[in-house]
């Protein structure tokens, strides 16, 4: 056998199949068929049901029909040894197992299997009539979508209950070509999260423009979130490189709107700045206060201890078992002043700040997460 690949008309990710315009041709040897002569003899398409011919079907194949205009596209040549060229012209829709956890960086892996029907190993052998160089026409073909990078042939055997029958597989790699989905898709996330960190450098009194900036850019997002969804399966499995990316990126935006909530927040409960240091005092007098209460209930047993120590043995050994109670009080007091520490560093005296700190973090965490996802998806 062998292949002429006419053209590949489209490869549905949804369905998860292809469809191709192929000549099929076979050839055998049949000596009954042998006649005198130099030259080959072309017979009617119509002819080929006096004749013996494979029955060949393809495997995965959905719907196929040969082409009938303005005649049945078929062949028939036989030769004067008995050698019997039959071709056909069939457009086929074929079974393709993808798998888009890269999409849109993704390789697909296709196959054509021609597998006999009901003559088994030992009625008919199959073989490729050049090996690799029996299918042609994928050197010039152009896709929309993707690149073949390589195409193989290989021989095998189909095991049923009922036998078992020779089979061939060409096997074809496809590369999807990113650079639609650079501009489709990619490049306008990035420039949606670069919008929403305009925001940070309007003032916090501009209360409508820095929440109009925020609510359209989280629509927009969700926008184009649901149209990088359409050309793939409704129910898929699978999570996909660009669903990971649309999500960062709607991650950063809303995180761009929550900062300017935090903040604002933060500045209607900002004390004024006559009133802010006395509050800071009394703030500090009292976290003062409470640690000081728990040092003198940790020191009044060692004080009744050193006023007592003369008195009894059992007196003595009631001072220890206080001492090693007033032992156990270090470990609570250098929690409760660790806890203050935690909860000073995390008070906003000035929310203004809260900006200039998302002007930074929010780009460089950006980048950061970029560099990863870029390395991970195209060379992992």
């Amino acid at each position: 056998m062998s292949l002429d690949i006419a053209s590949i008309d489209t490869i549905s990710e949804i369905n998860m199949d292809y469809t191709a315009t192929i000549f099929l041709r076979q050839r055998w040897t049949d000596e009954r068929l042998c006649f005198d002569g130099n030259r080959s003899l072309s017979l009617d398409g119509r002819l080929v049901e006096m004749l013996w011919v494979p029955d060949t079907f393809i495997v995965d194949s959905k719907k196929s029909f040969l082409h009938d205009i303005t005649v049945e596209n078929r062949l028939i040549r036989i030769y004067p040894n008995g050698t019997v060229l039959y071709a056909l012209r069939i457009t086929t829709t074929v079974a393709c197992s993808m798998d888009l956890t890269k999409y849109p960086m993704d390789k697909q892996t296709c196959t054509l299997q021609l597998e006999s029907w009901g003559y088994n190993i030992n009625d008919v052998m199959f073989y490729w009539t050049r090996g690799n160089d029996s299918v042609r026409g994928l050197d010039t073909l152009r896709l929309a979508q993707y690149t073949v990078e390589d195409h193989f042939t290989s021989v095998s055997e189909a095991v049923y209950e009922t036998g078992r029958y020779p089979k061939l597989v060409f096997h074809f790699e496809l590369k999807r070509n990113i650079l639609y989905f650079i501009l489709e898709t990619y490049v306008p996330s990035i420039l949606l999260v670069v919008l929403s960190w305009v925001s940070f450098w309007i003032s916090q009194s501009s209360v409508p423009a820095r929440i109009c900036i925020g609510v359209t850019t989280v629509l927009t997002m969700t926008t184009l979130m649901m149209g990088a969804r359409t050309s793939l399966p409704n129910a898929n499995c699978f999570i996909k490189a660009i669903d990971v990316y649309l999500g960062i990126c709607f991650s950063f935006i809303f995180g761009a709107l929550l900062e300017y909530a935090v903040a604002h927040f933060c500045t209607l409960h900002r004390p004024s700045s006559k009133e802010l240091p006395k509050d800071e005092d009394e703030e500090a007098e009292e976290r003062n206060r409470v640690l000081a209460a728990a040092a003198n209930n940790c020191s009044a047993p060692d004080n009744v201890n050193k006023i007592d120590s003369n008195k009894s043995s059992k007196t003595s050994i009631n001072g220890k078992k206080e001492r090693s109670k007033h032992s156990g009080c270090s470990s609570p007091m250098s929690v409760m002043k660790r806890l203050f520490c935690i909860f000073d560093c995390f008070h906003v005296k000035n929310p203004y700040h809260i900006d200039n700190y998302a002007r930074f973090s929010f780009p460089l965490s950006f980048i950061i997460i970029n560099v990863f996802y870029w390395v991970y998806y195209l060379y992992f």
